[in-house]
C-alpha cells in the first residue's frame, strides 16, 4: 500500500502520523487490518499516530479475525494457516455450489413474557433508559438529577450535563419551551430560552419518553435547569476504513418490498406476476435491469391485507378468509426461483398480536410456505445477509413521527427513519399510533448500528443515507385505497428495491 494512501486516511479522520509510524505500515504485511483497528478504537485526544500506537494496535491485530457482523470486534484466534500465510481466505467452493445463509442477529420470537403487568412497563422503561443512557454518556460527563440539589466545592455549576426520560414538553406563555426530563434519582423541568433562537428550534424535535442529554446550568433555587446544548443518543459519525476506499465488485444482491397486501381489491396482480417473471429470469428488455445474482427476497410486513383492521375492510377485500389470504401469498412466493432465500417479517395487517414488538407469524400460516428457503422473523428483526446487517422494522411508528415532528412528512418516509438512527429508537412515544408490549427488554432500542434499515407501511419509497446507514422505505403492491383518497396520499406501488450486499449500490426497479 502506497504512503499517500495511508496518509490521507489518518489525514480524513483528523490524525496526524509520524514518519516511524508510517514506515511501520508501508512495511507491514496487514496495514489495512492495522489501520482499520486505529482508527476504530483509539484514544479521540490523541493528535499525532505514533510507533507505539502501531506496534500495539498490531499485536491485538495479529491474533484476532473478525466477526462478519462486527468488523472490529474479536471472535476467534487465527489458524496457523492465517498467521503463517497472509494471502490466506478458507477454502473457496465453486460459485455453483456457493451457499446464502440468513443469520438471525435480533428477533423477540420465542422470547416474549409479558402479560402486562405494572411492574412490567416500569422494567420496560428502566431498560430503555439504561441502555439509551449509557449511548449518551460516551459522548457527555452527566450527573444525576438529584445531585443537582447537592452543591458541592468545586463545582462548575455552568456546564453540567443530565441526562434523563422526556416527562413532559410545554410552551410557556412567554414563548419559552420546558422538558420535564426524569431519571431513577428524580425530575427536573430543563428551560429553553425564547431568545436562544437555534436551541428552540432543537427542542422542536424533542419527543415524548425518549432519552436525551441535556448540558446546561441549574437556577439559583435548584428547580430549574436553564439548557444550553441537547443531546441525543445517535449513531457513530462515517468511521474511516481502507476498506470505504476500496473499489469493491459486484456482489450478490438482495431485493427489498413490503406491503404487498394480498387479498385486498387493490393488490396488483399484474404487476406482481411481472416481478415474479423478472426474478425468474423470463424479462429481457432494454427498461428493466437483469436480475443477476440476486440470492435473498426480504418482505417488510404486511403480505397480507388481513381482516377487520380498519372499519369498512370487508368492502376492499378480493379474499375474505385471512388464511386463504396466506394461501394465495404462499403460491405466488413458490414461484420464485429456489435458489432466492425469502426472509418475511410481519406488520400491522399480519395476523400476529397488534402489539409491537410482534413475533413471526404463526406456525399454522408459516406451513404453508416453502421451508427450504422462507424464514420468518419478527417486527422488529435484525438480519446478517453475506456480512450485511439490515434491520427491518414495518414502520408503523412513522405515524407517529409524522404527528409529533414538523420537519417529518409522508412523501418522504426515511426523514422519520433518520431520527430514529438518531435516537437509537425505533419507537419511542409511548400512547401513540404504536401499541407496545412491556418486554423486559425494550426491542426497538438499536444497539447494533445496521448496514442497511428497511421499513414499509406509508406505502411510499424512498432511498437515502445516514450516517453511512442506507435508509430504504420500499413502497408497496397495493394502488390506492378509498382512505389514502380522502388523506391525499398518492402510494408509490410496484417498486423493488434491488441492494448489492457488495457495494452497497441501490436501484428502485418499477414494474407498473
Amino acid at each position: 500500500m502506497i504512503e499517500s494512501d495511508i496518509i490521507k486516511t489518518f489525514a480524513q479522520a483528523g490524525y496526524q502520523l509520524n514518519a516511524e509510524a508510517l514506515k511501520a505500515l508501508v512495511e507491514s504485511e496487514s496495514t489495512s487490518d492495522i489501520i482499520n483497528t486505529i482508527l476504530n478504537r483509539i484514544d479521540t485526544n490523541t493528535i499525532v499516530v505514533s510507533l507505539d500506537h502501531i506496534t500495539s494496535f498490531n499485536e491485538e491485530s495479529e491474533q484476532t479475525t473478525s466477526h462478519p457482523y462486527d468488523p472490529y470486534t474479536p471472535t476467534r484466534p487465527k489458524t496457523e494457516e492465517e498467521l503463517t500465510n497472509p494471502q490466506y481466505t478458507g477454502d473457496k467452493e465453486d460459485d455453483e455450489n456457493d451457499t446464502c445463509e440468513i443469520d438471525i442477529l435480533s428477533d423477540i420470537t420465542n422470547q416474549s413474557t409479558c402479560i402486562g403487568e405494572y411492574e412490567e412497563f416500569v422494567q420496560y422503561f428502566r431498560d430503555r433508559y439504561s441502555r439509551l443512557s449509557e449511548l449518551i454518556r460516551k459522548r457527555v460527563d452527566s450527573r444525576p438529577i438529584e445531585s443537582l440539589k447537592k452543591q458541592q466545592r468545586g463545582d462548575d455549576r455552568e456546564n453540567i450535563s443530565i441526562i434523563g426520560m422526556v416527562k413532559d414538553i410545554k410552551t410557556t406563555s412567554n414563548g419559552h419551551k420546558l422538558i420535564e426530563l426524569e431519571d431513577p434519582t428524580g425530575t427536573i423541568p430543563a428551560l429553553i430560552l425564547k431568545k436562544d433562537e437555534k436551541l428552540l428550534q432543537v427542542a422542536s424535535h424533542v419527543l415524548y419518553d425518549e432519552v436525551i442529554g441535556i448540558t446546561g446550568s441549574p437556577a439559583r433555587d435548584m428547580g430549574l435547569f436553564i439548557a444550553r446544548d441537547i443531546v441525543w443518543p445517535e449513531i457513530p459519525a462515517i468511521g474511516y476504513s481502507l476498506k470505504n476506499m476500496e473499489t469493491k465488485k459486484p456482489g450478490k444482491k438482495a431485493v427489498l418490498i413490503s406491503d404487498t397486501h394480498v387479498g385486498s381489491n387493490t393488490f396488483l396482480e399484474d404487476a406482481w406476476l411481472r416481478f415474479i417473471s423478472w426474478l425468474r429470469g423470463e424479462i429481457n428488455d432494454e427498461k428493466t435491469p437483469a436480475s443477476d445474482n440476486i440470492k435473498y427476497l426480504v418482505i417488510a410486513g404486511d403480505l397480507v391485507d388481513g381482516i377487520g383492521i380498519y372499519p369498512g375492510q370487508d368492502k376492499e377485500l378480493l379474499i375474505n378468509d385471512v388464511y386463504a389470504q396466506y394461501e394465495q401469498a404462499a403460491e405466488y412466493l413458490k414461484e420464485i426461483p429456489k435458489h432466492i432465500n425469502i426472509v418475511i417479517s410481519p406488520g400491522n395487517h399480519d395476523a400476529v398480536r397488534q402489539a409491537e414488538p410482534q413475533p413471526c407469524l404463526p406456525d399454522e400460516i408459516t406451513r404453508l410456505f416453502n421451508k427450504n428457503n422462507t424464514t420468518f422473523v419478527g417486527n422488529p428483526a435484525m438480519v446478517g445477509l453475506d456480512g450485511i446487517k439490515i434491520l427491518i422494522y414495518h414502520g408503523r411508528s412513522i405515524d407517529d413521527f409524522v404527528a409529533a415532528m414538523p420537519n417529518v412528512n409522508y412523501r418522504d418516509p426515511t426523514i422519520a427513519m433518520k431520527e430514529m438512527l438518531k435516537r437509537r429508537h425505533l419507537s419511542p412515544i409511548y400512547g401513540g399510533r404504536v401499541l407496545i408490549a412491556p418486554e423486559k427488554k425494550d426491542h426497538f432500542v438499536i444497539d447494533k448500528i445496521p448496514d442497511i434499515l428497511h421499513c414499509g407501511h406509508v406505502h411510499t419509497a424512498n432511498i437515502s443515507k445516514y450516517r453511512n446507514v442506507t435508509l430504504i422505505n420500499s413502497g408497496t403492491w397495493q394502488s390506492q385505497t378509498e382512505f389514502q383518497k380522502r388523506v391525499n396520499l398518492k402510494p408509490d406501488p410496484a417498486i423493488a428495491t434491488t441492494v448489492d450486499l457488495n457495494t452497497l449500490q441501490t436501484q428502485m426497479i418499477k414494474f407498473l
